[in-house]
């Protein structure tokens, strides 16, 4: 039976967590859930966690509507999908579902995503990964996470029928009928949600002013398509070797027999 771990950035009581469970189970998934026991927003890949004697430290949650485990880890969520692939919960999954976040995770920026960090931390040991997130905005009066975990799960059977490693990044536009439209293949835009303007340095520390990103932007980026109402779904990788630039080596034996 296929295995998937459900985890995130925002914790165990979130409801985008609960939604994407949900959703996986509906389709006959062996589904466990494990997610920090408090935010880890902004974690990245990080496998920061809180343990005593080597020990990662987690507790059985029951959450309402959910029959399936569920476990609040004091750990970020990269972390949590690392000792899965080493069999902390029970079978090694064979994705994990990471979502849905409260916010927006695109352009270059998803470098610093926790909901990122952990759907890439599945696809480097093996496993299939799949971000997902809401574009809530800044002052939200709804949450459609049925809509984002209505999308996911029409990515799941693609997802899952693909090479282990792959690693796909959903965002979902925060509206009602978003889980209806089609998912627009999308480059990763330059920037994310905000971009940093400026930084102010004193004396013992350093300010960074972030503002809205403006402007136009490339028109089959992930931040314009999503301004325009589209689902969007990128194809991501995590660490990967790349070819060294021209002569690089040679100069460096030049400066090495000097």
């Amino acid at each position: 039976m296929t295995t998937v771990l459900i985890t995130n950035d925002d914790g165990i009581d979130s409801p985008g967590l609960h939604a994407l469970a949900a959703a996986a189970s509906a389709e006959g998934l062996d589904v466990i859930v494990a997610a920090p026991a408090s935010e880890s927003s902004g974690s990245s890949a990080s496998i920061v966690g809180a343990d005593v004697d080597g020990r990662i430290r987690m507790e059985r949650r029951q959450i309402e509507g959910l029959e399936m485990p569920c476990y609040a880890v004091e750990a970020a969520p990269a972390l949590i999908a690392l000792i899965a692939a080493h069999g902390a919960f029970g079978p090694v999954p064979d994705a994990v579902l990471s979502g849905v976040n409260r916010g927006a995770n695109i352009g270059h920026a998803i470098l610093h995503s926790g909901t990122v960090g952990a759907a890439l931390t599945g696809g480097s040991n093996g496993a299939r990964g799949l971000a997902v997130s809401l574009d809530v905005g800044m002052s939200p009066t709804t949450h459609e996470w049925g809509e984002a975990a209505r999308l996911a799960r029409a990515v799941l059977h693609t997802l899952l029928a693909s090479p282990g490693g792959t690693v796909l990044n959903l965002n979902v536009p925060n509206d009602a009928g978003a889980g209806d439209r089609t998912p627009r293949e999308a480059t990763l835009a330059p920037f994310g949600i905000v971009q940093t303007t400026a930084t102010e340095a004193g004396e013992g520390e350093v300010r960074l002013t972030v503002a809205d990103l403006g402007g136009a932007h490339d028109p089959e980026s992930d931040a314009a398509l999503l301004g325009g109402g589209h689902p969007t779904l990128t194809a991501i990788t995590g660490i990967r070797e790349a070819p060294l630039p021209d002569g690089v080596l040679a100069g460096s034996e030049r400066r090495i027999t000097r």
